[in-house]
């Protein structure tokens, strides 16, 4: 992974830290000999995430408590990244869905969660490159879904803002590139974290088959970053997956989503 200052430890800013992949991201770069910034809402959780990593891998942990949904703690994340120093990973991994018939839902949830999963990715995507590129090395991840591959009835908004986080970080990869900044996008699957039970899934679910624990998602989606490997999309079911989005007919593709969301 590309690093600010050769001589020294890496530092690595992870949003929605406190949790999921997001904390899965901060054990896996402290055990790379990275120090971290961790940011998310909870200050309790942080603080003993920090303080386990400390004692395992000697890590130096800063907490910086923000939401995201909040304009001005999207500000404060985006001035530690250019102000703070030494910051040569940024991974925006902070996000949520929202599950439900889009008219039924409360629009006000609808808007944060445009302002988390949108917003605030493109604030601190800025903020990354702004002083990544004429540093001439840095690597941002940024994280999206399969689910932004295609129309997700009754996750309609949590789709289009995975879309847009896709397409967005694809291009940055491309204006990235000459100068020596590594940017990946991450779309996983069905992962287990608190992600589905904070999105209010009642149903079913997907099979067991479709699931994947969060230790292989984030160690494919680091080694993706290392390659600069554009997208990322971990699993065989997966990827296998993607491809049929592009290959099924579009009308098609939208009655099978719709089935499928029931099951959610």
């Amino acid at each position: 992974m590309p690093r600010s200052d050769p001589s020294g430890r890496p530092t690595a800013l992870i949003t929605g830290a406190s949790s999921g992949l997001g904390e899965c991201f901060a054990r896996a770069l402290a055990a790379r000999g990275s120090d971290v910034v961790l940011v998310a809402r909870s200050q309790a959780s942080l603080e003993r995430l920090g303080l386990e990593l400390e004692q395992a891998h000697g890590t130096r942990s800063e907490v910086l408590v923000a939401d995201l949904r909040d304009k001005s703690d999207v500000d404060k994340v985006a001035t530690r990244i250019r102000e703070g120093g030494g910051v040569s990973t940024v991974i925006n991994n902070a996000g949520f869905g929202t599950n439900g018939e889009f008219a039924r839902l409360p629009v006000d949830g609808e808007v944060a969660e445009v302002q988390v999963n949108v917003l605030a990715t493109v604030v601190l995507s800025h903020a990354a490159l702004e002083v990544m590129v004429p540093r001439g090395s840095g690597g941002l991840l940024n994280v999206a879904s399969v689910g932004g591959f295609t129309p997700a009835p009754t996750w309609a908004t949590y789709g289009a803002t995975k879309a847009f986080v896709l397409s967005f970080t694809e291009a940055l990869h491309i204006e990235a590139a000459p100068h020596g900044v590594h940017v990946s996008v991450l779309a996983p699957g069905f992962t287990r974290t608190r992600f589905q039970e904070r999105a209010g899934m009642k149903g079913s679910g997907p099979p067991a088959m479709l699931w994947s624990e969060p230790e292989p998602v984030v160690d494919a989606a680091l080694a993706a970053l290392d390659k600069n490997q554009a997208v990322c999309v971990p699993g065989g079911l997966n990827k296998a997956a993607v491809v049929a989005t592009r290959l099924v007919p579009k009308p098609l593709f939208r009655v099978v989503a719709s089935q499928a969301a029931r099951r959610l």
